[in-house]
């Protein structure tokens, strides 16, 4: 197991928008390889990602929610992105992503961790999320740090038909 990594957070801005969408790209290149085409991990997902960055960003500045970066020795190494609790008390954790070399280093226990205490005290009871069937690297995360599976969905993605599976975690 590699060695954990000091880190520091810190809330994201507009400007560190190509950031986000860097790591995003990144982390789901590298995660995602043999679950999503080749072609689109390399050639489609960068634009993808900064696109839908530009948008997002400006709505969690608007009070949607919460990006936070993790950083080690002042590098990028993973960021989350956790939404304003609903209705019902859950707060989203809309996106979880550790650079690879940073993964197993303690940056995704960490962000969670960050996101929870932020969504804790905008009221939030629990948090939820979803991940693909085929992460089965990231299910083992959840399901290691006390998230249950609460249900499955099919979708598309990347031109393919995937499954993503529900997973929540109660605040006690």
């Amino acid at each position: 197991m590699p060695t954990p990594t000091p880190l520091n957070l810190r809330e994201a801005g507009v400007d560190d928008t190509e950031l986000i969408a860097s790591i995003h790209t990144r982390s789901w290149a590298s995660a995602y390889r043999g679950m999503l085409p080749d072609a689109y991990l390399d050639d489609a997902l960068p634009l993808e990602r900064a696109k839908h960055w530009q948008t997002r960003i400006k709505d969690i500045a608007g009070g949607a929610g919460c990006v936070l970066i993790a950083e080690s020795n002042g590098e990028p190494a993973g960021f989350v992105c956790v939404e304003t609790p609903d209705a019902t008390g859950s707060a989203l954790i809309d996106n979880l992503h550790a650079l690879p070399a940073f993964r197993g280093c303690g940056v995704g226990s960490v962000l969670l961790d960050a996101a929870a205490a932020w969504a804790r005290a905008r009221g939030a009871r629990q948090m939820h999320l979803s991940v693909l069937e085929a992460n089965t690297a990231a299910i083992g995360f959840y399901e290691s740090r006390g998230w249950t599976r609460s249900g499955r969905e099919d979708d598309k993605l990347g031109g393919v038909d995937v499954v993503c599976l529900r997973y929540v975690r109660p605040f006690a």
